[in-house]
């Protein structure tokens, strides 16, 4: 018995009765003796109660949120929806805005050429191992685009011919490449030439003009044109600038350097002259 006093048990049932006769004291001092036991329990229910109304409350959150996923799956598909939607009007917003600047160019073109007959096109590709510059067009020959037409840049200067055409599209071979040859005449002095490209010249997007006469007098900034020779380009399409003028090796013409007018590596429109 003796032992049963030295337990730990024992201290903790002295340390209740403590606390339980300090409570009531406490309790009839404030005349709130009969309200003892219930604050008592109050006290010792608290702690629950603020984990069942924590659990409660996440319980009534998910179940609001799962009762909801419908509604919110169907509006982020809407979204998705409309998301789409503006897409496609801006695609659209975009086409019908560069048609539209594509068609100012026409009329200005046009009014300074009312002799040729043009066809508006966007550069659709453009081939990555052509060191040339070589593009394709949205135009073929349902458009009445066919091979052998002339291609110039929007504010008219010459970017190449058409070689091959199919029925929506056509491919274009630049004035930089070595197979592309052009009847030109130096607009001021009216020497006459061959317009060519030159692999050496290509990446510089430079172009020669060969066979001008040793005693020529062009100079640099001269402008250069096509004269309709042989019928394959229309007459005063305008080409581009001498940069700079070299004797030929043999010693019996000059060639002359000539950076084009139209940017023939980033051309993204250019029209194609079908009739002249």
């Amino acid at each position: 018995m003796k032992d049963f006093f030295d337990t730990w048990k024992f201290k903790i049932l002295i340390a209740v009765a403590v606390f339980l006769v300090g409570l009531m004291a406490y309790a009839g001092a404030n005349g709130r003796l009969t309200a003892a036991p219930q604050e008592l329990l109050s006290v010792a229910v608290a702690p629950f109660q603020k984990v069942a109304a924590a659990v409660s409350g996440g319980v009534s959150s998910l179940w609001e949120k799962y009762t909801n996923i419908d509604a919110i799956m169907e509006e982020n598909e809407t979204l998705r929806e409309e998301n789409a939607e503006l897409r496609s009007q801006m695609v659209e917003y975009d086409r019908l805005k560069a048609e539209n600047e594509a068609y100012k160019k026409l009329e200005q073109i046009q009014e300074e050429n009312p002799q040729n007959t043009y066809v508006s096109a966007f550069v659709i590709g453009r081939d990555t191992l052509d060191e040339f510059g070589g593009f394709t067009l949205d135009k073929g020959t349902a458009h009445g685009v066919e091979r052998g037409d002339t291609v110039v840049s929007d504010e008219g200067y010459l970017l190449g011919v058409v070689i091959e055409a199919d029925l929506t599209s056509c491919k274009v071979l630049t004035i930089l490449h070595p197979s592309f040859n052009a009847s030109v005449v130096v607009s001021r002095t009216r020497d006459n030439g061959i317009l060519t490209g030159d692999a050496s010249y290509a990446e510089q997007g430079l172009c020669l003009f060969t066979n001008l006469a040793r005693d020529s007098m062009a100079t640099v900034r001269d402008q250069v044109i096509t004269t309709g020779l042989g019928g394959v380009y229309p007459p005063d399409v305008l080409v581009g600038t001498i940069v700079e003028l070299l004797p030929e090796s043999s010693g019996k013409s000059t060639i002359a350097v000539v950076e084009p007018g139209g940017d023939v590596f980033g051309a993204k429109h250019a029209f194609v002259i079908t009739q002249y």
